[in-house]
């Protein structure tokens, strides 16, 4: 293949990968307009339901080393 060509081929497909990106940004820009009454209300329920689970399993951990340590502790 003659080396124009493949120059042009590579424009090309630099070229449709720049409009591909630029659509989705603008596809995207587009959806954080119009905002969900019900995607934002749900992510901050379920983050706050996140947090409160890691808290209870720290707690939990802190409880069952205590356990454990106590009982290693009677053991010597």
């Amino acid at each position: 293949m003659h080396p124009w060509t493949l120059y042009a081929l590579e424009v090309t497909r630099d070229r449709l990968s720049e409009a591909r990106a630029e659509r989705l940004l603008i596809e995207a820009r587009a959806g954080e307009t119009g905002t969900s009454y019900f995607r934002r209300p749900m992510a901050i329920a379920l983050a706050a339901l996140s947090r409160g689970s890691a808290a209870a399993a720290r707690r939990l951990d802190e409880c069952v080393a205590d356990d454990l340590g106590a009982s290693l502790a009677t053991s010597k």
